[in-house]
Protein backbone atom coordinates (compact mmCIF):
# COMPACT_ATOMS: atom_id res chain seq x y z
CA UNK A 1 0.00 0.00 0.00
CA UNK A 2 1.24 3.47 -0.81
CA UNK A 3 1.13 6.41 1.49
CA UNK A 4 -1.06 9.46 1.14
CA UNK A 5 -0.51 12.78 2.82
CA UNK A 6 -2.99 15.37 3.97
CA UNK A 7 -1.20 18.62 4.58
CA UNK A 8 2.25 16.94 4.40
CA UNK A 9 1.07 13.96 6.40
CA UNK A 10 1.41 10.45 5.00
CA UNK A 11 -1.55 8.20 5.37
CA UNK A 12 -0.26 5.61 7.58
CA UNK A 13 0.81 9.03 8.92
CA UNK A 14 -1.81 11.60 8.02
CA UNK A 15 -2.56 15.04 9.39
CA UNK A 16 -6.07 16.31 10.02
CA UNK A 17 -6.95 19.98 10.19
CA UNK A 18 -7.60 21.27 13.69
CA UNK A 19 -11.18 20.59 14.74
CA UNK A 20 -13.60 22.33 17.02
CA UNK A 21 -11.87 20.71 19.97
CA UNK A 22 -8.46 21.87 18.89
CA UNK A 23 -6.79 18.59 18.07
CA UNK A 24 -5.85 16.57 15.04
CA UNK A 25 -4.31 13.21 14.50
CA UNK A 26 -3.83 10.10 12.46
CA UNK A 27 -4.23 6.40 12.77
CA UNK A 28 -3.90 3.05 11.06
CA UNK A 29 -5.87 -0.05 11.79
CA UNK A 30 -5.64 -3.67 10.77
CA UNK A 31 -8.87 -5.34 9.84
CA UNK A 32 -9.83 -8.94 9.22
CA UNK A 33 -13.50 -8.95 8.34
CA UNK A 34 -13.60 -5.89 6.14
CA UNK A 35 -14.31 -5.91 2.42
CA UNK A 36 -10.90 -5.35 0.77
CA UNK A 37 -10.47 -2.59 -1.77
CA UNK A 38 -8.14 -2.67 -4.75
CA UNK A 39 -4.63 -1.32 -4.24
CA UNK A 40 -5.39 1.75 -6.35
CA UNK A 41 -8.58 2.48 -4.39
CA UNK A 42 -6.85 2.07 -1.04
CA UNK A 43 -4.31 4.62 -2.13
CA UNK A 44 -7.01 7.12 -2.93
CA UNK A 45 -9.14 6.59 0.15
CA UNK A 46 -6.93 7.84 2.98
CA UNK A 47 -7.12 11.11 2.01
CA UNK A 48 -9.53 10.03 3.95
CA UNK A 49 -10.31 9.71 4.82
CA UNK A 50 -8.42 12.25 2.72
CA UNK A 51 -7.38 14.88 -0.13
CA UNK A 52 -9.46 17.67 -1.70
CA UNK A 53 -10.08 19.36 -5.05
CA UNK A 54 -10.42 23.10 -5.45
CA UNK A 55 -12.32 24.82 -8.21
CA UNK A 56 -14.30 28.03 -8.47
CA UNK A 57 -18.09 27.83 -8.75
CA UNK A 58 -20.96 30.22 -9.26
CA UNK A 59 -22.03 32.10 -6.15
CA UNK A 60 -25.64 31.18 -6.84
CA UNK A 61 -24.93 27.43 -6.85
CA UNK A 62 -24.23 27.01 -3.16
CA UNK A 63 -26.71 25.23 -0.87
CA UNK A 64 -28.28 26.81 2.22
CA UNK A 65 -25.81 27.23 5.08
CA UNK A 66 -27.57 24.61 7.19
CA UNK A 67 -26.70 21.97 4.58
CA UNK A 68 -22.97 22.34 5.21
CA UNK A 69 -21.71 19.75 7.68
CA UNK A 70 -20.20 20.84 10.99
CA UNK A 71 -16.68 19.44 11.41
CA UNK A 72 -16.35 16.77 14.09
CA UNK A 73 -13.30 15.87 16.17
CA UNK A 74 -11.26 12.97 14.93
CA UNK A 75 -7.85 11.39 14.46
CA UNK A 76 -6.66 10.00 11.12
CA UNK A 77 -3.40 8.17 10.64
CA UNK A 78 -1.43 5.00 11.26
CA UNK A 79 -2.14 2.74 14.19
CA UNK A 80 0.93 2.08 16.31
CA UNK A 81 -0.64 -0.23 18.87
CA UNK A 82 -4.01 -1.53 20.01
CA UNK A 83 -4.97 -2.69 23.49
CA UNK A 84 -8.16 -3.95 25.08
CA UNK A 85 -9.15 -0.44 26.08
CA UNK A 86 -7.05 1.92 23.97
CA UNK A 87 -5.49 2.59 20.60
CA UNK A 88 -2.40 4.63 19.71
CA UNK A 89 -2.26 6.48 16.42
CA UNK A 90 0.51 8.53 14.93
CA UNK A 91 0.65 11.24 12.30
CA UNK A 92 2.69 14.33 11.53
CA UNK A 93 1.19 16.11 14.52
CA UNK A 94 2.43 13.47 16.92
CA UNK A 95 1.47 10.32 18.76
CA UNK A 96 -2.12 10.14 20.03
CA UNK A 97 -3.22 7.79 22.79
CA UNK A 98 -6.99 7.29 22.59
CA UNK A 99 -9.09 5.46 25.16
CA UNK A 100 -11.76 3.17 23.69
CA UNK A 101 -15.20 3.36 25.26
CA UNK A 102 -17.93 0.77 24.89
CA UNK A 103 -19.93 0.02 22.92
CA UNK A 104 -17.35 0.48 20.16
CA UNK A 105 -18.61 0.68 16.58
CA UNK A 106 -16.16 -0.08 13.77
CA UNK A 107 -16.62 0.76 10.10
CA UNK A 108 -15.16 -0.41 6.81
CA UNK A 109 -15.58 0.29 3.09
CA UNK A 110 -17.82 -1.75 0.77
CA UNK A 111 -18.46 -1.38 -2.99
CA UNK A 112 -21.23 1.05 -3.95
CA UNK A 113 -22.22 3.30 -6.88
CA UNK A 114 -23.39 6.81 -7.72
CA UNK A 115 -27.06 5.88 -7.40
CA UNK A 116 -26.55 5.64 -3.63
CA UNK A 117 -25.61 9.31 -3.32
CA UNK A 118 -28.67 11.30 -2.30
CA UNK A 119 -29.45 14.90 -1.46
CA UNK A 120 -27.36 16.28 1.42
CA UNK A 121 -25.29 13.11 1.89
CA UNK A 122 -21.86 13.58 3.41
CA UNK A 123 -19.20 12.32 1.04
CA UNK A 124 -15.48 12.35 0.36
CA UNK A 125 -14.03 12.77 -3.12
CA UNK A 126 -10.48 11.78 -4.00
CA UNK A 127 -9.43 13.53 -7.19
CA UNK A 128 -6.62 14.72 -9.43
CA UNK A 129 -6.23 17.79 -11.62
CA UNK A 130 -5.72 17.45 -15.36
CA UNK A 131 -3.31 19.69 -17.32
CA UNK A 132 -6.28 21.82 -18.43
CA UNK A 133 -7.18 22.51 -14.79
CA UNK A 134 -10.25 20.25 -14.62
CA UNK A 135 -10.59 18.27 -11.40
CA UNK A 136 -11.53 14.62 -12.00
CA UNK A 137 -12.90 12.30 -9.32
CA UNK A 138 -10.99 9.05 -8.88
CA UNK A 139 -12.98 7.68 -5.98
CA UNK A 140 -15.99 8.73 -3.92
CA UNK A 141 -16.78 7.71 -0.33
CA UNK A 142 -20.27 7.83 1.12
CA UNK A 143 -20.26 8.37 4.89
CA UNK A 144 -23.01 7.32 7.31
CA UNK A 145 -24.94 10.00 9.19
CA UNK A 146 -23.01 9.48 12.43
CA UNK A 147 -19.72 10.29 10.68
CA UNK A 148 -21.05 13.44 9.02
CA UNK A 149 -18.37 16.10 9.42
CA UNK A 150 -15.42 13.67 9.57
CA UNK A 151 -12.26 15.17 8.07
CA UNK A 152 -14.39 18.03 6.74
CA UNK A 153 -12.74 20.24 4.15
CA UNK A 154 -10.46 19.95 1.12
CA UNK A 155 -6.85 18.84 1.36
CA UNK A 156 -3.93 18.36 -1.01
CA UNK A 157 -2.17 15.03 -0.73
CA UNK A 158 1.59 14.79 -1.07
CA UNK A 159 2.67 13.18 -4.31
CA UNK A 160 3.69 9.57 -3.95
CA UNK A 161 7.00 8.36 -5.44
CA UNK A 162 6.47 7.89 -9.16
CA UNK A 163 2.95 9.31 -8.97
CA UNK A 164 1.86 11.70 -11.71
CA UNK A 165 -0.54 14.50 -10.78
CA UNK A 166 -1.19 15.83 -7.32
CA UNK A 167 -4.18 14.33 -5.53
CA UNK A 168 -6.86 15.93 -3.37
CA UNK A 169 -9.43 14.72 -0.87
CA UNK A 170 -12.56 16.76 -0.32
CA UNK A 171 -15.11 15.90 2.36
CA UNK A 172 -18.44 17.66 2.51
CA UNK A 173 -22.20 17.61 2.04
CA UNK A 174 -24.03 16.83 -1.19
CA UNK A 175 -26.91 18.90 -2.47
CA UNK A 176 -28.92 17.46 -5.37
CA UNK A 177 -30.69 20.27 -7.29
CA UNK A 178 -33.75 19.73 -9.43
CA UNK A 179 -33.25 18.83 -13.07
CA UNK A 180 -34.09 22.37 -14.15
CA UNK A 181 -31.31 23.79 -12.03
CA UNK A 182 -27.74 24.36 -13.13
CA UNK A 183 -25.19 21.50 -13.28
CA UNK A 184 -24.17 20.13 -9.91
CA UNK A 185 -20.83 20.21 -8.12
CA UNK A 186 -19.22 18.08 -5.45
CA UNK A 187 -16.61 18.38 -2.69
CA UNK A 188 -16.22 17.04 0.83
CA UNK A 189 -19.09 19.00 2.22
CA UNK A 190 -22.24 19.43 0.17
CA UNK A 191 -22.42 17.83 -3.25
CA UNK A 192 -24.69 19.18 -5.93
CA UNK A 193 -25.47 16.54 -8.48
CA UNK A 194 -26.74 17.61 -11.88
CA UNK A 195 -26.37 15.58 -15.06
CA UNK A 196 -24.09 13.12 -13.32
CA UNK A 197 -20.93 14.34 -15.03
CA UNK A 198 -20.04 17.24 -12.73
CA UNK A 199 -20.62 17.77 -9.01
CA UNK A 200 -19.87 20.46 -6.45
CA UNK A 201 -18.90 19.58 -2.89
CA UNK A 202 -19.51 22.18 -0.18
CA UNK A 203 -17.70 22.44 3.15
CA UNK A 204 -17.24 25.06 5.88
CA UNK A 205 -14.67 27.15 4.01
CA UNK A 206 -15.91 26.82 0.47
CA UNK A 207 -16.71 24.37 -2.30
CA UNK A 208 -15.07 22.64 -5.25
CA UNK A 209 -16.30 21.64 -8.69
CA UNK A 210 -15.33 18.14 -9.76
CA UNK A 211 -15.88 16.16 -12.96
CA UNK A 212 -17.22 12.66 -12.25
CA UNK A 213 -16.53 9.89 -14.82
CA UNK A 214 -19.32 7.37 -15.32
CA UNK A 215 -17.07 4.56 -14.12
CA UNK A 216 -15.75 6.34 -11.02
CA UNK A 217 -15.09 4.02 -8.07
CA UNK A 218 -17.62 4.51 -5.26
CA UNK A 219 -17.53 2.92 -1.81
CA UNK A 220 -19.91 3.12 1.09
CA UNK A 221 -18.73 3.34 4.70
CA UNK A 222 -20.74 0.91 6.80
CA UNK A 223 -20.59 -0.50 10.33
CA UNK A 224 -19.15 -3.99 10.63
CA UNK A 225 -16.88 -6.16 12.72
CA UNK A 226 -13.18 -5.53 12.10
CA UNK A 227 -9.96 -6.51 13.84
CA UNK A 228 -7.94 -3.48 14.89
CA UNK A 229 -4.16 -3.89 14.71
CA UNK A 230 -0.96 -1.92 14.18
CA UNK A 231 0.07 -0.96 10.66
CA UNK A 232 -3.24 -0.03 9.07
CA UNK A 233 -4.77 3.34 8.35
CA UNK A 234 -7.94 4.39 10.12
CA UNK A 235 -9.99 7.30 11.40
CA UNK A 236 -11.32 7.57 14.96
CA UNK A 237 -14.09 9.98 15.88
CA UNK A 238 -12.95 11.45 19.19
CA UNK A 239 -14.12 13.41 22.21
CA UNK A 240 -11.74 15.42 24.38
CA UNK A 241 -12.12 15.46 28.16
CA UNK A 242 -11.43 18.42 30.44
CA UNK A 243 -8.06 16.87 31.29
CA UNK A 244 -7.15 16.53 27.60
CA UNK A 245 -7.86 12.79 27.43
CA UNK A 246 -9.12 11.57 24.05
CA UNK A 247 -11.79 8.88 23.84
CA UNK A 248 -13.47 7.15 20.93
CA UNK A 249 -16.40 4.82 20.34
CA UNK A 250 -16.30 4.98 16.52
CA UNK A 251 -13.35 3.79 14.40
CA UNK A 252 -13.29 3.66 10.61
CA UNK A 253 -10.83 1.22 9.04
CA UNK A 254 -9.52 2.72 5.82
CA UNK A 255 -6.91 0.28 4.57
CA UNK A 256 -4.47 -2.44 5.46
CA UNK A 257 -0.85 -2.00 6.52
CA UNK A 258 1.72 -0.72 3.99
CA UNK A 259 3.32 -3.38 1.82
CA UNK A 260 6.04 -5.15 3.73
CA UNK A 261 4.65 -4.22 7.16
CA UNK A 262 5.10 -7.22 9.41
CA UNK A 263 3.42 -5.89 12.53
Amino acid sequence: MSYITVGNEKLGSVTLPSDAHGHSGSMSVKTTNQHPLSTSRRRMFPLALVVLLAAAFGCNSGPPAHDVATPISGVLGQVQSVGDHSITIQNKSGLFHIDITQPLTTYHAVPSDLSHITDNDYIGVASTELPDGIEVAKQIFIFPLELRGAVEGSFVMDAQPGAAPESRMTNGSVFVPRAAESPSRMTNGVVQKGSGTTVVVHYQDGARTISVPADVAVVGIVPGEVQLAAGQTAYAKTDKGADGTLTTHMILVISGPPSGNTK
